[in-house]
């Protein structure tokens, strides 16, 4: 396997602890959560390596070991199509401690992150720190735990919350419906004043 990119990224972040792990369909690496944005940035943004397209971001609860949770991030470089750098895949994977589940936000490297960190957030509850609108995407706002965790109780029946239709009298819509009308209708006026 060509781990050769990983010396690039270790001379333009000399601090950041990388471990290359032997794996059998792609390059994997762990990094530290402390250097995450910055190992990040340079995968994307050195012209030898480009790897521009984020394709997937997930995670893995290993409980009972520590530390506890493996966030992963699939990246890929596009090649001859995108530019200078090969076609090659990537697996980067960040290891998190349980007490207390937060990892930096990759949204500013590649904003297509904020879904997948917001389904991690929901599934596994690690916390994606500068990501700007972290809630649920799945589960209901008003969901108790995460499922994806090993220590999520399955046998537990929880009543699923529904919504409940609005029912308004015929009275009360058309009132609505007045009050729609006379508010753009102020709206309209104090605009052409």
């Amino acid at each position: 396997m060509d781990t050769a990119f990983i010396d690039i990224v270790r001379a333009a972040v000399p601090e950041a602890a990388l471990e290359i792990v032997d794996a059998v369909d792609m390059p994997t690496v762990f990094v530290d959560e402390a250097h995450l944005v910055e190992v990040c940035r340079v995968f994307r943004d050195d012209p030898a390596l480009q790897f521009a397209f984020l394709v997937e971001v997930t995670a893995v609860d290993h409980l009972p070991a520590a530390p506890r949770f493996e966030v992963v991030y699939h990246l890929a470089a596009l090649g001859p199509a995108y530019g200078s750098a090969p076609a090659r895949r990537l697996r980067l994977k960040v290891r998190v401690e349980d007490a207390d589940a937060r990892i930096p936000s990759v949204t500013a490297i590649w904003p297509g992150a904020g879904w997948p960190e917001r389904e991690v957030f929901d599934l596994f509850g690690i916390r994606f720190e500068g990501h700007a609108d972290l809630r649920r995407i799945l589960m209901p706002d008003d969901w108790e735990g995460h499922p994806l965790r090993k220590d999520y109780p399955v046998q537990i029946r929880q009543g699923t919350p529904t919504m409940q239709p609005l029912e308004l009298t015929e009275e009360q819509f058309a009132a609505n419906v007045r009050a729609a009308q006379q508010q753009a209708s102020r709206s309209s006026r104090s605009g052409r004043a």
